[in-house]
């Protein structure tokens, strides 16, 4: 896995801009792992979907700014599972209609908690979409290409590839080309093809199989 950027300067070293941006890296990034800790299965899923965000955002030019942006965006994504029971996300068969129903609800829980920070209205766009289809047949609003934000987007494409390149209560992760066919057979209708590309090169790139849980 590209390894997340860690802090080796020390505090008293830095200016304080310097100071202040790696107190809120390190806050949402402690966030995230908390979202994460519900359940064994899921730990640690937030921050590799940032740093997979992040790397399909440099893969397609965006800013150093922007990678950051979208890295802040991956590891609040899921944010809105602290409204989700605890023996749903853990649960080991198959959910029922109505735990799916439930299930479902975090993007709009999500959305809720982060809605009020407005100097970043990202984070709750990316909360809210991130399980939208390219071609308008996700949830919760059923958005469709542009309308969706392309930086949700790239997320949409991170999260949907750890989840297969994690391990699972049901199964382990899954082979490499398995994962790889997904993106592609998915690419203009779950995916936005441009992002399903860059991921596919990602992929192509990773010839030990790094990029995994």
């Amino acid at each position: 896995m590209e390894p997340n950027k860690k802090h080796k300067e020390r505090p008293e070293e830095m200016s304080p801009e310097r100071r202040d941006k790696l107190l809120i890296t390190q806050v949402l990034e402690a966030l995230a792992r908390s979202i994460d800790a519900k359940d064994k299965y899921t730990n640690g899923h937030s921050e590799r979907v940032a740093i997979y965000s992040r790397m399909i955002a440099r893969k397609l030019g965006f800013s150093a700014e922007e990678q950051e942006d979208i890295y802040y965006m991956g590891l609040l994504h899921d944010i809105g599972k602290i409204g989700v029971p605890h023996d749903l996300i853990s649960k080991t068969s198959g959910l029922t209609d109505e735990e799916y129903s439930v299930m479902k609800s975090h993007p709009i829980v999500g959305y809720d908690i982060l809605s009020e920070i407005s100097s970043m209205p990202e984070l709750a766009m990316a909360a809210r979409w991130h399980h939208e289809y390219f071609n308008g047949k996700g949830y919760p609003d059923g958005i469709a290409g542009d309308d969706i934000p392309f930086f949700v987007r790239i997320i949409a494409v991170a999260d949907s590839y750890d989840a297969m390149a994690s391990n699972r209560s049901y199964r382990q992760y899954l082979p490499q080309d398995v994962i790889r066919a997904e993106i592609e057979k998915n690419s203009g209708t779950q995916f936005d093809p441009v992002v399903a590309k860059a991921m596919i090169d990602i992929i192509d790139a990773d010839t030990t199989y790094s990029l995994h849980e």
